[in-house]
Order: structure tokens, then C-alpha cells, then sequence
């Protein structure tokens, strides 16, 4: 995933955070922001320490940006996205994850039709 498709800053993940939408399934949470001024959607991903030691968290992480990578033409721009796995993500395979995004992307109206 390029750079400037990633959220960094920690102001920029508080800022979804307060004003942004959110909405969660079993596996992840998703807070989301429009982003009138961008030309492209941004992804924050979060994976805490009590999931797993750092492999675990760093693969889920390499699933979540894979997804992303995979659905980039479906996703609606201009916002800014971040994902919280949830403990249930340590024992999952990619495509649980990636269809566990899919639906909360598909639920928040966040792809195009």
C-alpha cells in the first residue's frame, strides 16, 4: 500500500476517531471520516498487544492492507478509514478477514456499486 494511502499521525487517527462514524462486527471495528479535500481514501490500521505477540499482529496487519490492496477500485474516496482488530482476528485466515471487511465496508456504505 503507498504512503499517501496510509494514516500515521496520531492526531489524524484521534480526528476519525472523535468525529468520525463508527460501526463493528465480531472481528473488527471501523471508524470512518469523509475527507472532502483528498483525492484518494486513507487506511489507520490498529492491532493491540493483547492480541498476540508481535508476528501475530504484524500478519494481521499484512492481511488487512492486502484487502485493502485487493478492493482499492470498489472503495468509495475521498475518506479517511481506520480498522481495529478485534481478538477473534489472531486465529483467522486472509479470506475470514478479508470477507469480515468486506461486510463492514459493504454495511457503511464505503463501496461503490
Amino acid at each position: 500500500m503507498k504512503k499517501e494511502y496510509r494514516i500515521k499521525k496520531n492526531e489524524e487517527f484521534q480526528q476519525t476517531f472523535k468525529h468520525g462514524k463508527s460501526f463493528a462486527n465480531r472481528q473488527l471495528v471501523i471508524y470512518y471520516i469523509e475527507k472532502k479535500d483528498q483525492e484518494h481514501y486513507r487506511v489507520g490500521l490498529s492491532v493491540g498487544k493483547k492480541i498476540g505477540n508481535a508476528v501475530t499482529r504484524n500478519r494481521i496487519k499484512r492481511y488487512l492492507r492486502q484487502a485493502f490492496q485487493e478492493m482499492d477500485d470498489r472503495i468509495k474516496y475521498p475518506h479517511d478509514i481506520v480498522i481495529i482488530a478485534r481478538q477473534q482476528t489472531k486465529k483467522m485466515s486472509y479470506e475470514e478477514i478479508k470477507k469480515s471487511l468486506n461486510h463492514l465496508l459493504y454495511k457503511e456504505r464505503l463501496l461503490k456499486k
